[in-house]
């Protein structure tokens, strides 16, 4: 069913997205992809990625940071239920947690996540693939849903209001944590980190829309041999060999087997943070951010 379409094009979309966003030095390892049962969930897929961000770094960042600089995205899907969760290895206090639940609705149910978060404070914020806007640095118009117009399903050109009316619909409902505690920068980073998860969502849901034509035919194993072949593609685009890098023992999931896809629901790209980058349009400053505070390697 649609449920089942849904996945299909979320899973392509991921590769698909990872190796667009990958170069030599840079983008998305997948270190492990396998089966994974838990005692709550039930039968499962545990997926480990490296995301490579070094070169895309400041130079003042570059001179602090271990030279090969990655985040780990570690995600348990159990689908309709996943879990990912990113972390860094030289930054301990800073996470970012995410659960997932699928259902086939516009959005409607409240309550969704009542049990997971009782206490914790939360806002709740709609993401629409077709009136949002997003980074422009992203937009392509043959991606744009409101312009899209899919010659398989007749799906797309999403004009205002398509949640009322728009059928087959499908929700991914996320509960996202972020935790950086240090004090002066927590509020900060943690709102900064919210809106770029929110970027990348929404740039990942409508590339999955506008990608339909080439993943509708697609069985689920079909998907996964895309998704197995892609991995590969990545990982030499990446570039990564053994002598540059301390993890040689890790190898990509075997060639041979199509292991069942766990591809987390959060695309990524490798774009640095905002907050880490001097905008193009503004002349870089002399000095260092006031509330930036190095440690001096020599103590």
């Amino acid at each position: 069913g649609f449920a089942l379409q849904y996945r299909i094009g979320q899973l392509y979309m991921i590769s698909k997205h990872s190796h667009e966003q990958s170069d030599r030095g840079e983008g998305v390892e997948v270190v492990q992809n396998e089966p994974y049962e838990d005692p709550n969930h039930g039968n499962g897929q545990l997926t480990e990625k490296r995301v490579y961000l070094n070169s895309k770094l400041p130079s003042w960042a570059r001179a602090v940071v271990p030279k090969i600089f990655y985040v780990t995205e570690k995600a348990w899907n159990y689908y309709p239920y996943t879990i990912t969760e990113y972390t860094c290895s030289f930054l301990p206090k800073f996470s970012i947690h995410i659960e997932t639940k699928y259902e086939d609705n516009k959005g409607s149910n409240d309550s969704i996540f009542d049990k997971e978060a009782k206490d914790l404070e939360r806002e709740v914020c709609f993401i629409d693939i077709a009136s949002d806007e997003i980074p422009e640095r992203y937009y392509k118009e043959s991606e744009d849903p409101k312009y899209f117009k899919s010659q398989k399903t007749g799906r797309g050109q999403l004009k205002e209001g398509w949640r009322e009316t728009h059928q087959p619909i499908m929700c991914s409902y996320k509960l996202v944590t972020v935790k950086f505690e240090v004090w002066g920068l927590q509020t900060r980073v943690e709102q900064f980190v919210h809106k770029v998860v929110r970027d990348i969502l929404l740039i990942g849901h409508r590339q999955a829309f506008a990608w339909v034509d080439e993943w509708y035919d697609m069985t689920m194993d079909e998907v996964r041999e895309f998704e197995r072949a892609t991995q590969e593609a990545t990982n030499k685009k990446i570039g990564i060999f053994p002598p540059a890098i301390s993890i040689s023992s890790i190898s990509m999931p075997s060639s041979t087997r199509s292991a069942p896809s766990s591809a987390p629901s959060t695309p990524l790209s490798t774009d640095a943070p905002e907050f880490l980058t001097v905008p193009k349009d503004r002349p870089r400053k002399k000095s260092a951010p006031e509330t930036l505070t190095l440690l001096d390697p020599g103590k």
